[in-house]
């Protein structure tokens, strides 16, 4: 069984201490590839060099809306030399993380949607799929995606939606990405979307260190935990572990053109 985890943090301080353990792990346990993604400025150079260090490994850079108070006004110039310099690279994968996040209220929504919306223009620019932050914010990202309407589209990111949401995505082209929160007992609405949703439809990912996944609560999230997720959603999906991870592998290569 071959997995993709096509959204992790490896390159945060949680895993400084075992990261070269931890990808052996994940490799034996079958998760062959990951993509890295970049947040602010600040860890764009050491995602960079992470994945430098590895041909298994792909870089998304962005500016995730959470930081946005650290985020300056230079720094959409910056991150389009940083593609502009990396354009072409086998293993720079997509711009991302980016967003809109409007769980945290702090946020101005305006200076967000900007933010956004030149990221996109990024995308487009450089003809690259975007990996896109979702957090009470679906009616605003999709309104956006239909009038800008990037060639290569992307992931929606630990999709939480309604079934009508999630069909907004898929007309547009979209895969959503699914994780560890999806198995949570709790997450009752998904487990109501889960079995509906198209297998062309959905990418596995960790959001590790964060998301941890039901079968390990108040972990550390880890690409190895990958397989026990894809189990976990196969199981509410009602359809085996090794049909997910084939059709969730193969909608990744395709969309990254791997």
């Amino acid at each position: 069984m071959e997995l993709i985890d096509t959204h992790t943090h490896l390159d945060f301080p949680d895993f400084d201490a075992d990261r070269s353990a931890l990808l052996a792990e994940s490799r034996a346990l079958g998760v062959r590839q990951m993509v890295l993604l970049g947040v602010s400025r600040d860890n764009w150079q050491r995602v960079w060099d992470l994945v430098q260090s590895d041909p298994d490994l792909h870089a998304a850079l962005g500016l995730h809306p959470v930081y946005l108070d650290q985020h300056r006004g230079e720094d959409l110039q910056q991150l389009h030399d940083w593609l502009a310099r990396l354009a072409g690279h086998r293993q720079l994968c997509a711009v991302g993380e980016i967003g809109l996040d409007y769980y945290i209220e702090t946020l101005d929504r305006d200076r967000q949607q900007a933010l956004f919306e030149a990221q996109l223009g990024l995308a487009v620019e450089f003809e690259l799929p975007a990996l896109i932050h979702v957090r009470r914010s679906h009616a605003a990202v999709i309104a956006t995606l239909k009038r800008i309407r990037p060639a290569r589209t992307g992931i929606i990111h630990a999709f939480a939606g309604s079934f009508e949401e999630a069909r907004e995505y898929l007309r547009l082209g979209y895969k959503l990405g699914l994780g560890g929160a999806a198995t949570w007992p709790q997450a009752l609405r998904m487990h109501r979307v889960l079995p509906k949703l198209p297998l062309e439809a959905v990418v596995l990912e960790t959001d590790s260190p964060d998301m941890a996944p039901a079968m390990f609560p108040g972990q550390r999230n880890s690409p190895a935990h990958l397989p026990a997720i894809c189990a976990a959603l196969a199981q509410i999906m009602g359809i085996s572990p090794e049909r997910l991870a084939e059709a969730s592998t193969a909608n990744a290569r395709q969309l990254f053109n791997w």
